[in-house]
C-alpha cells in the first residue's frame, strides 16, 4: 500500500502544480480573465463522461491501465513547451481536455483496484490516507508551481508534472496486487459499452446503500459551491479583507482536510459511511454559516472545520461505494459516483456566482446552513433504519 500512497502523493503534486499554472499562464499570455477561468472547465468538463470513461476500468485490469495512462500523460504534456505565445494557446486548452479525461479514468481505475484489493475494513482507513496525501500536496504544491513559474515560465512546470506522472507509474508498477482478467466484451457487439454504461448507472441508482450516500456527497458539493462562490464577499464585505486573504482561509482549510484524512479511518471502523457523512455535512453547513459573522477568529475557525467536514462526507461516499460495487462494475459505478458528486459543484459555482451579486452573504450563508444541517439530519435518522433492515433481512 505504501507504493500506492506514493503515486496519489506525487501525481498530486504534479496535477495541484499544473491546475495552478494552467490558469496563470493563459492569463499571462492572452491577458484574458474570461480564458483564465476556462482553463478549470477544461480539466472539468470531462468528468460529465464519467459514467462512460469508467467502463473503461473494468474492460481491462485496473494496475497495467493506471501505468499506462500516467505514462500516456508523461508523453503528452511535454507539447506545452511549444506554448509560448497567445496564438497557441488552444494547445494548453487540448491537453488539459486530455488531461481530464485520463483524471477520469484514472480515479475509476484507482477506487476499482481498492475495492477489489483491499480489505474491506481496511477501506476507510486507506481512503483517508489517500486524503491526506492529496491535500498535503495542496499545501506546497502551489508555492512551488508560483515559483517555477514566476523564474522559468509553464514549460517547467509541465516537464515536472510529467515527470511526476512517470514516477506515479512507477510506483503503480511496484504494487503487488493480484487481478483476475476481465471477460471480454462479445465480437462485433456494438452496443456492449453503451449497455455496460448504462448498467453501471442502473446498479447505482438502484442501491439502497449508495443511492442515499451519494445524493448526500451530491448535496453537499452543492452547497460547497455555493460556499466557494462566496468567499470572495465573506473576505472582503464581512472581513474588510483583500482578496489574497482568501488564500489563507484555503490554506486553513487545507489544514483541515489533512486532519479529515487522519481521523476518518478509525471513525469508519466505529460508525456506517452513512452516519459519517451526516456529521461531516452538519459540521460543513455549521461551519459555513458562521462564515456570516464579521470576524477573523471565526472565518478562520470556519474554514478550519469546513476543511475536515466535506472530505468526510466524500470519503464515505467513496467507501461506501468501493464496499457496495460488485467487482466486475467498480469502475463504472466509481465514475458515475464521481459524475454525480462533483457535477452539482460546477453548477452551483456558477450559481453562487450570480447568488451573491443578488442576495446579501449574511442571509445567504446562513440559509445554506440550514439546508445543510436539515439534510444531515433526514441523512443520519435514516442509517439507523437501515442498519435495523438489514439486521432483519440476515436473521431471516
Amino acid at each position: 500500500m505504501r507504493w500506492y500512497l506514493t503515486g496519489v502523493v506525487v501525481s498530486g503534486f504534479g496535477t495541484t502544480a499544473m491546475w495552478l499554472v494552467s490558469g496563470i499562464w493563459v492569463k499571462s499570455l492572452t491577458g484574458s480573465d474570461g480564458l483564465a477561468a476556462l482553463t478549470a472547465f477544461a480539466l472539468w468538463a470531462p468528468a460529465l463522461l464519467g459514467p462512460l470513461l469508467g467502463t473503461l476500468a473494468d474492460r481491462v485490469r485496473r494496475r497495467p491501465l493506471l501505468i499506462s495512462l500516467d505514462l500516456a500523460m508523461a508523453a503528452v504534456l511535454p507539447l506545452l513547451l511549444w506554448v509560448t505565445s497567445a496564438d497557441r494557446v488552444w494547445l494548453l486548452f487540448a491537453v488539459l481536455v486530455l488531461y481530464g479525461a485520463q483524471g477520469a479514468v484514472h480515479d475509476a481505475a484507482e477506487q476499482a483496484l481498492l475495492a477489489t484489493g483491499v480489505d474491506k475494513e481496511r477501506l476507510g482507513s486507506v481512503n483517508g490516507w489517500r486524503m491526506t496525501a492529496g491535500e498535503s500536496m495542496k499545501l506546497v504544491a502551489p508555492l512551488a508551481a508560483a515559483g517555477l513559474f514566476a523564474r522559468y515560465g509553464g514549460g517547467p512546470v509541465a516537464l515536472l508534472d510529467a515527470a511526476t506522472f512517470v514516477l506515479a507509474a512507477a510506483a503503480f508498477a511496484a504494487m503487488r496486487v493480484r487481478e483476475e482478467r476481465p471477460a471480454p466484451a462479445a465480437p462485433r457487439d456494438r452496443g456492449a459499452w453503451r449497455r455496460e454504461t448504462a448498467e453501471g448507472m442502473r446498479l447505482l441508482a438502484a442501491s439502497p446503500v449508495l443511492r442515499p450516500l451519494v445524493a448526500t456527497g451530491a448535496f453537499t458539493m452543492l452547497l460547497a459551491g455555493v460556499n466557494g462562490a462566496a468567499v470572495y464577499a465573506v473576505v472582503d464585505q464581512g472581513l474588510g479583507r483583500p482578496p489574497a486573504y482568501a488564500g489563507v482561509l484555503y490554506a486553513v482549510q487545507g489544514a483541515g482536510s489533512v486532519l479529515a484524512g487522519l481521523t476518518t479511518g478509525p471513525l469508519l471502523r466505529r460508525v456506517p459511511e452513512r452516519l459519517l457523512a451526516a456529521a461531516g455535512l452538519a459540521l460543513f453547513a455549521a461551519a459555513a454559516g458562521l462564515r456570516a459573522l464579521p470576524f477573523d477568529a471565526t472565518a478562520l475557525a470556519a474554514s478550519a472545520v469546513i476543511g475536515v467536514g466535506l472530505p468526510w462526507v466524500l470519503v464515505a461516499a467513496m467507501t461506501g461505494v468501493q464496499k457496495e460495487a460488485p467487482a466486475e462494475a467498480a469502475g463504472r459505478i466509481a465514475a458515475t459516483a464521481n459524475t454525480v458528486l462533483f457535477v452539482p459543484n460546477a453548477v452551483a459555482l456558477a450559481l453562487g456566482a450570480a447568488l451573491v451579486t443578488a442576495v446579501d452573504v449574511r442571509l445567504l450563508l446562513p440559509v445554506l446552513a440550514v439546508a445543510g444541517l436539515a439534510w444531515a439530519a433526514v441523512t443520519a435518522a435514516g442509517a439507523p433504519a437501515r442498519a435495523r433492515a438489514g439486521a432483519g433481512a440476515g436473521s431471516s
